[in-house]
């Protein structure tokens, strides 16, 4: 495989709403042994630093839905990046965006994009979007400075029953145009992480990262 880099393209990924101290650390552990990163709740990121300070650690803001006020979603950032986080991932506004309200999504972003010195990633919720409103929303974010779009938060409920949750390999190719992808949602398979990355995605993002990477070392 061409890809040498592979363990450190995936965040094993922990953001359930029952996620326990505990489960962090496992993550965190297990992230310690395969090489990966690893994307905790932003509540544990001090503890998290503290466990394993050699892990790259990835942390969100407005998770899930992106309602959060900006001003909460710009100080979860800097609380996290000050407490160590290496990188934030923070969900857009989608509601606002279905609105029209196009300069509102872009300033928030701009907002969080600021404040922090880490890379941020612009969650767009790709699921609930048509290509135009993905589109626009990839060029608020290009225009915020952001550091990545990344596809969805694993969390959307699409109204439609034969629409994925999560990453697709078109969705992945659209957004490549304007930004690096982090591909997240529904993702637990080395072959299926492997199919997004030949399609644009520079990281994955998994609950079961650990799974995907034993699964690459196993094989190569």
């Amino acid at each position: 495989m061409e890809y040498a880099d592979f363990p450190e393209r995936i965040d094993h990924t922990v953001l359930g709403p029952e996620t326990t101290p505990a489960d962090v650390r496992r993550v965190l552990d297990e992230a310690d042994e395969y090489g990966t990163n690893a994307c905790v709740p932003p509540c544990y990121v001090p503890e998290a630093v503290a466990h394993a300070p050699e892990v790259r650690l990835v942390t969100v803001a407005g998770f899930p839905h992106g309602q959060e006020p900006t001003a909460i979603k710009v100080q979860t950032a800097v609380d996290a990046v000050r407490a160590g986080a290496d990188e934030v991932d923070v969900v857009a506004n989608v509601g606002r965006l279905r609105a029209g309200e196009d300069d509102a999504v872009g300033e928030e972003l701009a907002e969080v994009v600021a404040a922090v010195a880490a890379p941020v990633k612009v969650i767009v919720e790709a699921p609930l979007l048509d290509d135009a409103e993905l589109r626009r929303i990839a060029e608020l974010a290009v225009d915020a400075d952001a550091d990545y779009l990344k596809t969805a938060t694993g969390f959307a409920d699409p109204a439609d029953p034969n629409v994925s949750s999560g990453a697709t390999v078109h969705d992945v190719e659209l957004l490549a145009e304007y930004r690096p992808v982090k591909a997240s949602g529904g993702i637990g398979s080395y072959e299926r992480a492997r199919e997004l990355i030949d399609a644009g995605a520079e990281r994955i993002g998994a609950s079961g990262g650990a799974t995907i990477a034993a699964e690459y070392l196993d094989g190569r």
